[in-house]
């Protein structure tokens, strides 16, 4: 059993918890942003901060605006790409038959 004199709940240095021990907080300005799924959030900033146009949505991670009747698209996913696809933007086919001869030439040694 532990010993009946150690403070629970407390740590070294822990005081009364208060606004007089920390000071009065900075004026603070509440704006709700919406995003397209309808979610609606409400940071604080200082009064004397720039407000952002966007904010992501915590809920759905998608941006949000000011404005409830037109919040921001969605931003637009592109699929992920394979080496492949990369290559045959670059090259076109009688490129890659050109490119695939010569190295299997030079694997059977006739170069």
């Amino acid at each position: 059993m532990a010993s009946g004199n150690a403070i629970r709940g407390s740590r070294v240095g822990a005081g009364p918890m208060g606004e007089a021990e920390r000071g009065d907080t900075a004026p603070r300005v509440w704006i709700t942003f919406y995003c397209c799924n309808g979610h609606e959030t409400r940071p604080s900033f200082a009064s004397d901060a720039a407000i952002p146009e966007n904010w992501d949505c915590p809920r759905c991670g998608f941006p949000a605006g000011p404005d409830r009747d037109n919040p921001p698209a969605p931003p637009r996913t592109e699929p992920y790409k394979t080496h492949l696809a990369y290559v045959r933007e670059r090259r076109s086919n009688e490129d890659g038959e050109a490119i695939l001869a010569e190295a299997l030439a030079k694997l059977r040694g006739e170069v």
